[in-house]
């Protein structure tokens, strides 16, 4: 009994059906989210702004047995993003899907506040807070227009605590969760469900040249993560096929921290 319920749960997982796109994917958290939404069964738009790292991803889900389609694209342009927004449009032509979009694109950087200059605020906030809005804007459009749709916005730990030299990344991630809430009020009643996704301290090549750069700010974040270690890229991948599944889809509108407990002491 308990292998047939099990059984006919599994197809809410699926991600058959689905067309997926995923901001920033040409490397770490975004890469290996297109990789399982891929292999989940979904079909797979990626952007970025390196064209040959979105060839050599294309190349992998293909191999794979997957479907795979790239945009070079920079979100903090939003011309960019309605060009994309297009280009699902024309795809959809072709064979109507149900929606998933992944906001993943974004940086950080660690600075004292009196060296953070305009240039630097600026950049943070037209990609995870500008670049966030109008991807959920311009694609959710779409999603209205079918009545329904999944947004995962990708936020951080740092969204819900703070640490120094981090002012500038904290203030954007708070405000992507925040953002997610308030459109997800918006645009529930359209079947649209939005939510953020809030790693920890995750390896990837970004961070590994950071922490070797900065060891004692590594220390500090590793002391805080309940689990005594780093998180991977694959500790994400459950929590985002989760969301981005019908099995989710009395959820809109939280936050899922993926973080080994490191937001659990407050």
């Amino acid at each position: 009994m308990a292998e047939e319920n099990i059984g006919s749960i599994r197809p809410d997982f699926s991600l058959n059906g689905k067309l997926a796109i995923i901001t920033g994917a040409s490397a770490g958290i975004g890469k290996e989210i297109a990789l399982a939404f891929a292999a989940a069964g979904a079909e797979i738009i990626v952007t970025a702004r390196t064209e040959s790292k979105l060839i050599e991803l294309k190349n992998e889900v293909e191999n794979d047995g997957g479907k795979c389609d790239f945009l070079v694209n920079d979100i903090t342009d939003i011309t960019q993003i309605q060009q994309l927004a297009d280009f699902i449009r024309k795809k959809l032509s072709k064979e109507d899907k149900d929606l998933v979009l992944v906001n993943n694109a974004g940086f950080g950087f660690t600075k004292p506040v009196v060296d953070v200059t305009q240039e630097d605020f600026d950049l943070i906030t037209s990609t995870h807070l500008r670049g966030t809005f109008f991807c959920c804007q311009k694609i959710g459009e779409i999603m209205l227009e079918k009545n329904y749709g999944k947004i995962i916005n990708l936020g951080s730990t740092w969204g819900y605590t703070t640490d120094a030299k981090k002012a500038p990344y904290c203030m954007a991630k708070a405000g992507i969760a925040h953002m997610s809430r308030a459109i997800s009020t918006e645009w529930a009643p359209s079947g649209i469900r939005i939510n953020t996704l809030a790693p920890t301290g995750t390896v990837t090549e970004f961070t590994q040249k950071t922490w070797e750069s900065m060891p004692e700010r590594a220390q500090g974040i590793l002391s805080r993560i309940k689990l005594g270690r780093f998180a991977y890229p694959s500790d994400h991948l459950g929590a985002a096929i989760f969301l981005a599944s019908n099995a989710s889809d009395f959820i809109t509108g939280q936050t899922i921290y993926v973080d080994g407990g490191f937001t659990a002491a407050g």
